[in-house]
């Protein structure tokens, strides 16, 4: 390690407890539901801060990528990652200084592109996602480095900059092609989120009516591709029939990139208590998320009355969207919405540990792709305030290592190892998905009955 990152971390190390604790007391002064919030431990979060050094910090999910998308047109130059970009509007929770302040080691930045995206045009989105990833590491080659693999993030880490992985979210991304798979994952994807918000052609998604008992034999064979690959199986967002399958068909460790457990919230992008006790065998990963709905069941009652409340309105009115715009708006004003708060995030690390053990714990923030953030998570400094919280309540510090990046590392490594078999056993699968699953080819007619 250069002496002048040493440098950098040993100051950091000091200053960023005194940044965490002003910034938490500016929250509880500004805010009635934090004000009796004790400020977090000056001395626990210089505790917290040097574990995350160490380990390192691997987040499983950052949408800035999207944001490029739909706020800059993927112009990389209408957006300053060195300045403030909390200031921005949207504001956004992840910039340079604030990364450093929350000793961030290792990112996976989804590369999203919408399921309503058709065909051959999400591959396309997907590949343009992949080069912003891409042209922002070059655009700050003294902070961001690409990694492909669980050696190339260690390597980064200790050179101080943030190892820049790529996750596929979705996996209407590959246009049922196992081809584009492979060139995606030449590309730099390390991770395929199995589904998004609806089920692909073989697989079934969390939020959407079943369709496939989980995987069809092409979903299976896309499980088995990613292993040869070795590219993580990412569970969040799928059904829970699709993750037991899942689980059961990978060689590999599987990761949820950013979910919580839905025995505390229940809510359907969580991980059921069934699925978290299959992990320790699969000696795969949960990456717990920031993400409000699923870390708080207040949160979720309050945003289901608010869209239940908007749905009447647009009944009553329903020639009318600026009346059911303004009376929804008052409906919020007279309802203030509650928020999900450190604590109950760290209840769903410890909900993880309690059933599937320490082993298989991660971090998952979802930064910039939730309009709402957890009191005192409100963006990427404040990673070591969660961490803060875990040693309060008797964390040690390996274990909390583990949670950081420990386990990830793992998860890649033993992927790793089980690509490097799976290459020498055989070769690229050319399986269509009309062969496996007997689905007509694309623009075909599908025989008369």
């Amino acid at each position: 390690m250069s002496s002048k990152n040493h440098a950098w971390q040993k100051a950091a190390a000091g200053a960023v407890a005194l940044a965490l604790v002003a910034g938490a007391a500016a929250r509880a002064a500004s805010s009635p539901s934090m004000a009796a919030a004790p400020a977090p431990d000056p001395a626990l979060l210089a505790r917290a801060f040097k574990i995350l050094q160490a380990a390192p910090l691997i987040d499983g999910h950052n949408d800035v990528p999207w944001y490029f998308r739909e706020h800059a047109q993927n112009h990389l130059a209408k957006i300053d990652l060195r300045g403030d970009t909390s200031k921005l509007d949207p504001p956004m929770n992840t910039d340079i200084a604030r990364l450093r302040r929350g000793g961030l080691g290792g990112q996976f930045w989804s590369v999203y592109v919408p399921v309503e995206t058709p065909g051959a045009d999400a591959v396309q989105a997907t590949l343009e996602q992949i080069d912003v990833v891409h042209r922002l590491v070059e655009q700050y080659p003294d902070v961001f480095e690409i990694a492909r693999s669980a050696a190339d993030i260690e390597r980064i880490h200790q050179a101080g900059r943030i190892a820049s992985l790529i996750g596929m979210e979705g996996g209407h991304s590959i246009h049922n092609s196992l081809a584009a798979l492979r060139m995606l994952y030449l590309a730099g994807a390390r991770y395929m989120t199995i589904t998004h918000a609806a089920n692909t052609d073989w697989a079934d998604s969390a939020t959407a009516a079943p369709q496939h008992g989980g995987l069809t034999r092409f979903g299976e064979e896309v499980v088995h591709e990613m292993n040869r690959l070795g590219m993580l199986v990412d569970l969040s967002h799928v059904a829970p029939e699709t993750m037991k399958k899942a689980i059961a068909t990978s060689a590999a460790p599987v990761i949820f990139s950013h979910s919580s457990c839905r025995a505390l919230v229940d809510y359907p992008r969580n991980v059921p208590d069934d699925v978290l006790r299959l992990l320790p065998a699969n000696h795969g990963v949960v990456m717990v998320t920031f993400v409000e709905p699923f870390d708080s069941a207040e949160v979720g009652a309050w945003n289901a009355q608010s869209a239940a409340e908007e749905a009447r309105l647009k009944t009553l009115h329903p020639e009318d969207a600026e009346r059911v715009k303004r009376e929804a708006e008052a409906w919020r004003s007279a309802h203030p919405a509650p928020r999900a708060t450190i604590a109950q995030v760290a209840d769903h690390v410890e909900h993880v540990r309690a059933l599937a053990g320490v082993d298989n714990i991660g971090i998952g923030s979802d930064f910039d792709g939730m309009p709402t953030q957890p009191l005192g998570l409100e963006s990427v400094a404040q990673y070591p305030a969660l961490f803060a919280e875990l040693l309060r309540r008797g964390w040690s510090d390996a274990d909390l290592a583990k949670v950081a990046g420990g386990n990830l590392l793992r998860v890649l490594r033993e992927a790793e190892t089980v690509a490097a078999r799976l290459q020498k056993e055989r070769p690229a699968s050319d399986a269509l998905i009309q062969e496996l699953d007997h689905t007509p080819t694309e623009g075909a007619k599908p025989a008369a009955n």
